[in-house]
């Protein structure tokens, strides 16, 4: 295998000067690294994708609302179920349960938009904008529900008892 290999290098170097091939390979160096660097360039990232057209069957009508129409919102969660975990000693969940109904009805009163993915304290700050009555009491059960899950603080009744007195007070506000 190293006779055929010299030979060949003999063969080319006779027909091509040393010199002359080592800028030859040097260019075609440059001419693979620059192709490389610069491919995300030429290339597309993602390739057409050929879709089936659709038939009417296959395609639903989409609900339209309309100004005229109320937005559909969601009902709030039932206040009994936080009863339930707290007699079960359950404190913890019972604050959150207590927070999420609160959060439920400000929703329903239209303070604030049923907007999913929002932080407790997000939808406090707006619905204290809306109605200042709120704010306190708002503010204060939600930096006790982050003292209690954010802050891994154990729960135990008189945090319960707190909740319920605080969103007590934001439900007389509304």
């Amino acid at each position: 295998m190293t006779r055929a290999w010299d030979e060949l290098a003999a063969d080319v170097f006779d027909v091509v000067p040393p010199g002359l091939l080592m800028l030859i390979l040097l260019t075609f160096a440059a001419l693979a690294g620059a192709l490389w660097y610069w491919w995300p360039l030429w290339v597309p990232r993602r390739l057409p994708r050929f879709r089936r057209r659709r038939t009417e069957k296959a395609t639903k009508a989409e609900p339209v609302i309309t100004a005229a129409e109320p937005e559909p919102v969601a009902p709030a969660p039932d206040l009994s179920l936080a009863d339930r975990l707290a007699a079960e000693g359950r404190y913890a969940e019972a604050v959150r349960q207590r927070l999420r109904v609160t959060l439920g009805e400000l929703v329903a009163a239209r303070l604030v938009p049923p907007q999913p993915g929002w932080t407790a304290a997000e939808l406090a700050a707006m619905a204290s904008g809306q109605r200042p009555a709120v704010s306190a009491p708002l503010g204060a059960a939600t930096d006790l529900f982050s003292q209690i899950w954010y802050g891994d603080r154990p729960a135990d009744r008189s945090h319960d008892e707190h909740m319920r007195v605080l969103t007590d007070r934001v439900r007389a506000a509304l």
